[in-house]
């Protein structure tokens, strides 16, 4: 029966409402879990870094002796030479870490000697141990950057085995059995985290206690006072190394302070050189032009003037006068400076000195002509890396490995920052350098190879430098005795050499200029190559112009075995006289000004 129509309206059923409690904890639940993930891979993290730092080791050198290096945590650098005791230090580094220098063998190839017998031997190695001690800081910052890296691979390694961990145990959970952990443990997440760091923490308590007993330890050691004064200075000794440093150690400090009085010495007059010799070039300039001005004042336009109509008279290279269009407008390029150093065999005592000459005269390229070490072995790596880091921020370092390199050393180089040349051209500033290696390997025991003749290593790069488009500037190459054949088509300028430890100024051979540079480390044959010089070091300034691209002059700055310094004015560089035509062909090493150099006798030291 229908409903009357005054009956009242029955309203529709309304939806039932959705609770909005449960939102809410399941939005605080997953804040939990993500909470407690970022936990976990926190305390992993940390885990890992700690593990990585505390076990890194690297494999370097110390003196003349392979070295590994590791980790510890007893704020102490020991180093371990094995029944003769140790040596410690307190360690620079950071949270009571240090290091365990464990000394090991004499690399094979410096110690298998043929002719030399014990006692050179024995004098060999002393002279490595005063370098190193001369420059340690290379030889440190390089253990340290290894240790670095093999910590960084170690916390990575371990973060990987923890993440391959964390999945294999999801994998084997599944998921439900997760779910449920999760569940149970996330009320729980501050207690974890609590424990988890406080396992991480329990490491570093233990090796503080450790590093009390150590401290303890070293302070009933009293410091060796033969290295007052030193950068072992305070150093611990413990065993028979203690009676023999006590006996012996300090004729070798004694050796080392006149080698650090010497250089520094030597330092300073060249910086007196180089002032003197600035402030004689400046009166010089000053007084050229104000008897320029006298005379052009007392000429005017007089008929039969000394400058040609459009040119003015200004000096050139070496102070001869040349001509300049005066009707040019563009600026010239200012010149290019390169220090040309060359036969440094590990005297590393020369790198502040190289370093002051690079600021003073404003090189912005050094080039090293080779034998930049003394064997090639790896023990030698501290001295590369001292040279290249003598070389000022922003200068280019270029070099042509010698005969007593090798390639181990020179990698080592070449990862300290110098460019290798490697018989390609390259760009410096605008420069373009051609150069190698030399092919011939002359170590300590007296062993000569070579797979490639002076001759054949001449008429390559001769050939790279005659079909580059672009032209090359300059060839540098260890041994002059690549020159003639290098230079005999004209398509090399120049050649800068070095390796027969004794200087051959600037000299046409061929259709080229030749100049080979002294030894910078003042070699000398038979003498060792540390402590204070035993012959006169050299260095030598080129200045380049990218306009005319050709050397300008040469200026050569000599440090003498009393520690004094002479800073020679430039000379203009020669300019190639052509050959008459019967003697282009066949007649290299045969110019105006060339000296005979096939007959030429090889130092040993070279």
């Amino acid at each position: 029966m229908p409903a009357p129509d005054d009956a009242p309206e029955t309203p529709a059923a309304a939806p039932p409402a959705r609770p909005a409690g449960p939102a809410r904890p399941a939005r605080a639940g997953r804040r939990r879990r993500w909470l407690l993930h970022g936990l976990l891979a926190l305390v992993a993290l940390l885990a890992a870094l700690v593990f990585g730092v505390t076990t890194a080791t690297a494999e370097s050198s110390l003196g003349p002796h392979e070295a590994r290096y590791d980790v510890t945590t007893d704020a102490t650098v020991t180093i371990d030479l094995g029944p003769f005791g140790t040596l410690q230090i307190d360690s620079p580094l950071p949270l009571g870490l240090g290091a365990r220098v464990t000394v090991e063998e004499i690399p094979a190839d410096v110690d298998a000697l043929h002719d030399i017998d014990t006692l050179q031997a024995l004098t060999g190695d002393l002279n490595s141990y005063l370098q190193f001690f001369t420059g340690p800081q290379a030889t440190i910052e390089d253990a340290a950057r290894a240790l670095v890296a093999n910590a960084l691979w170690r916390t990575l390694g371990a973060l990987v085995v923890l993440v391959a961990l964390w999945f294999a145990g999801r994998w084997l959970l599944g998921p439900g059995r997760r779910e449920e952990l999760v569940d149970r443990l996330a009320p729980h997440t501050a207690q974890l985290t609590a424990g988890g760091l406080a396992v991480v923490l329990v490491g570093t308590l233990v090796t503080a206690s450790e590093r009390g007993d150590a401290a303890e330890r070293t302070v009933s050691q009293t410091a060796s006072a033969v290295f007052d004064g030193t950068p072992l200075e305070g150093a611990r000794i413990t065993g028979r190394l203690g009676g023999i440093v006590d006996t012996y150690g300090g004729l070798v400090v004694k050796a080392f302070r006149e080698n650090e009085e010497f250089y520094d010495q030597a330092d300073d007059a060249l910086v007196a050189a180089w002032g003197d010799w600035e402030t004689r070039r400046d009166a010089e300039a000053a007084a050229d032009e104000d008897a320029g001005a006298g005379a052009d004042a007392g000429q005017g336009d007089a008929a039969g003037g000394g400058a040609a109509p459009g040119a003015t008279a200004t000096a050139g290279p070496g102070g001869s006068p040349s001509p300049t269009p005066a009707e040019s407008t563009d600026e010239e390029a200012e010149p290019l400076t390169l220090l040309l150093i060359s036969d440094l065999h590990c005297n590393v005592g020369m790198a502040p000195l190289i370093t002051s000459l690079t600021e003073m005269s404003g090189a912005q390229v050094v080039l090293d002509a080779g034998d930049t070490t003394m064997n090639g072995t790896s023990v030698e790596q501290y001295c590369v890396t001292t040279f290249a880091r003598a070389i000022p921020d922003g200068v280019d370092l270029i070099t042509a490995p010698g005969n007593h390199d090798s390639a181990e050393t020179t990698a080592q180089y070449a990862r300290a920052g110098a460019t290798v040349l490697d018989g390609g051209v390259i760009d410096v500033r605008g420069l373009r350098i051609l150069g190698d290696h030399d092919p011939k390997a002359t170590r300590l025991i007296q062993t000569q190879t070579q797979d490639e003749s002076y001759a054949e290593v001449g008429t390559r790069l001769s050939e790279v430098a005659c079909e580059d488009p672009d032209g090359v500037d300059l060839v540098m190459f260890h041994n002059p005795r690549a020159a003639p054949a290098m230079l005999a088509d004209g398509c090399v300028p120049a050649l800068l050499s070095g390796h027969m430890h004794t200087r051959t100024d600037p000299e046409q051979i061929g259709e080229g200029i030749r100049y080979i540079s002294s030894s910078t480390a003042g070699a000398q044959e038979n003498e060792p190559r540390i402590g204070p010089l035993k012959g006169t070091a050299e260095m030598t300034l080129l200045r380049w112009d990218p306009t005319t691209r050709e050397i300008l002059d040469w200026q050569l700055v000599e440090i003498g075995t009393d520690a004094s310094a002479v800073v020679h004015d430039p000379e203009r560089w020669p300019a190639v006289v052509p050959l008459p035509d019967d003697e282009d062909d066949g007649a290299a090493g045969t110019g105006p000004t060339a000296t005979p150099t096939g007959a030429a006798t090889e130092p040993a030291a070279g």
